[in-house]
């Protein structure tokens, strides 16, 4: 069975990786975690080594932490996963089955959010929308990706904001992007932060912009991701 390398980047997640780690260590399938850290101020490189990780040390930035995992990482596949999120048994067990199959070159999960509410099923039946109908999956769903597919494209663009959205593109471009059934799980701090339905907005906003051609550099003056 071929082995993965999964890429976390970080940026302040000692409050999240572990459970993370935690999951990754169930899976039934040779894997090479590392984690690609920012700069991180509390202790995430400690929560990372103690969870079986390996750890480097990257220039501040999602993508550009991103790209460094996936050359230090070990296997024909890769998957990028956010810090603050859950790897349930379904999706794991989607995972391996996907690896193992040969039959697929790019997926990605679904979404859910760890919070109970309205909100919380308003904003998973929103993405669920944009993914399905849009086919425009956020990196909150993960990715899961043939290493020689990743390279061809040239890997995530070094942009500040939508590095997610333009990568899919490029691979949707290429080949078939399944939609795995089963979901990561966020956490739901930033919607608790900055309040839901404003989140919902700008997000939405942005995106539009972003397909409309504005460029990730201005629409990053707009928007400050936690973490990483």
């Amino acid at each position: 069975m071929l082995g993965v390398g999964i890429v976390i980047p970080t940026l302040n997640e000692e409050s999240n990786l572990r459970g993370l780690l935690e999951d990754l260590g169930r899976l039934s399938i040779t894997t090479d975690v590392v984690v690609a850290d920012g700069g991180s101020g509390d202790d995430t490189v400690g929560v990372a080594r103690e969870g079986g990780a390996r750890v480097i040390v990257a220039q501040r930035g999602r993508a550009t932490q991103m790209n460094a995992g996936a050359r230090s990482a070990a296997g024909d596949w890769l998957c990028f996963l956010h810090g603050d999120v859950r790897m349930p048994d379904a999706a794991r067990r989607d995972l391996v089955r996907v690896v193992s199959g040969g039959a697929v070159d790019a997926a990605v999960w679904g979404f859910a959010i760890d919070a109970r509410g309205f909100w919380p099923r308003f904003m998973e039946a929103g993405t669920y929308l944009r993914d399905r109908v849009g086919g425009l999956p956020y990196g909150d769903q993960g990715l899961l990706v043939r290493r020689e597919l990743f390279s061809a494209v040239g890997g995530f663009p070094e942009i500040p904001l939508m590095e997610d959205v333009a990568l899919v593109r490029a691979l949707r471009s290429r080949v078939r992007l399944e939609r795995l059934r089963s979901h990561l799980v966020v956490s739901p701090r930033r919607w608790i932060r900055e309040g839901p339905y404003w989140t919902w907005a700008r997000n939405s906003l942005l995106m539009a912009a972003y397909l409309a051609g504005a460029s990730p550099q201005r629409l990053a003056r707009w928007y400050r991701p936690e973490g990483s």
